[in-house]
């Protein structure tokens, strides 16, 4: 039986076909491969991570070091400059007679010089010349030279004075253009850096806390803060007891020592050391978290919960509690960390 025989071309476009197809499948694959290693190296690369409130609180703090050498740098210049510009207007109340003084002496030099050029010697002194006696002409003659030579020697007097204070002047007004340049120019970096460090403020993350016993917060809390707030606040209704730490019961300094010890952050049990233990901060820029102190001589401290509410330790009888700042006189804040 005759075996039929493909016919070559067709046999050769079979096999392009196959090689083609495979081709295209290592491709695929190819493409596959490389889609999920790029997808697994994207897994495995790190979320860019929210700066905190401690990193923003660093990065403010390298600000204020270079911006306060600015302040007290302008400081100084201004009140140099204070003390240029009134040296300056004295000399000017000074200089202002003396030019009068000098131009006055000048015209009237000039005036006499003009007549005696104009018209030649009075009628006088030529009757002088003619009728009086030698020892008299001589005497006369000799007043009239003192008394231009005297007056040569004011003009020249006044002239020296007033040329000594033109220069001093003149000194003063350049150093203060260079004292004015520099205060411009320390104002310019005093204001840059401001706007840098309200723009770090202004980044810092907003953060809620919630607690069963305290409001809760939403504001700028940092993470010693937070945990210093959550362990303040799960002591509301324990009692006071007077010279106590914790854990069952407080007085007032002895629950925010307590309450940072569990941030990791070390308070003496009084409230004038912890006063000074924290940085202070002003009513306007007080955070939760922060120490309020109380009366002229730091009696008392409580934990600021922020929207004028604090925790603390109030006296004996009243246990741990939330309650408004606003009830006692407060003497300030202070930051602990």
């Amino acid at each position: 039986m005759p075996v039929a025989i493909m016919p070559p071309h067709r046999h050769d476009l079979n096999s392009s076909a196959r090689s083609g197809g495979l081709r295209r499948v290592a491709h695929r694959l190819l493409v596959l491969v490389a889609a999920a290693t790029v997808g697994a190296g994207l897994l495995a690369a790190p979320a860019h991570a929210e700066p905190t409130v401690d990193e923003i609180e660093a990065q403010i703090d390298k600000k204020w070091e270079q911006l306060e050498p600015t302040i007290e740098q302008y400081n100084k210049v201004r009140a140099q400059l204070k003390v240029n510009r009134k040296k300056s207007t004295d000399l000017q109340k000074k200089i202002e007679p003396l030019a009068l003084q000098s131009e006055l002496a000048l015209n009237r030099v000039g005036d006499l010089a003009s007549r005696y050029y104009i018209s030649g010697p009075s009628h006088d002194i030529g009757a002088l010349l003619v009728s009086a006696k030698p020892d008299t002409l001589t005497e006369q003659l000799t007043l009239l030279d003192r008394l231009a030579a005297q007056e040569r020697k004011e003009v020249a007097g006044v002239l020296a004075v007033r040329d000594k204070y033109d220069g001093e002047k003149q000194k003063l007004d350049a150093l203060i253009v260079t004292q004015t340049k520099q205060q411009n120019e320390l104002a310019a970096k005093k204001k840059q850096i401001d706007v840098e460090i309200k723009q770090l403020e202004a980044s810092m993350p907003k953060t809620t806390v919630v607690t069963a016993a305290c409001p809760t917060i939403n504001g700028v809390v940092s993470a010693a803060a937070r945990t210093a707030i959550r362990t303040a606040c799960g002591k509301v209704g324990k009692p006071y007891v007077w010279g106590a730490t914790g854990p069952n019961s407080f007085d007032c300094s002895g629950l925010t020592q307590y309450a940072y010890k569990a941030a990791g952050i070390s308070l003496t049990h009084h409230t004038g050391d912890q006063w000074n233990e924290g940085k202070a901060v002003s009513r306007a820029d007080a955070r939760p978290g922060d120490l309020v102190f109380f009366f002229s001589g730091l009696s008392h401290v409580g934990l600021y919960l922020g929207n004028n509410q604090m925790v603390h330790a109030p006296r004996a009888g009243k246990p741990v509690q939330v309650s408004s700042i606003n009830t006692m006189p407060i003497a300030g804040f202070r930051r602990p960390g």
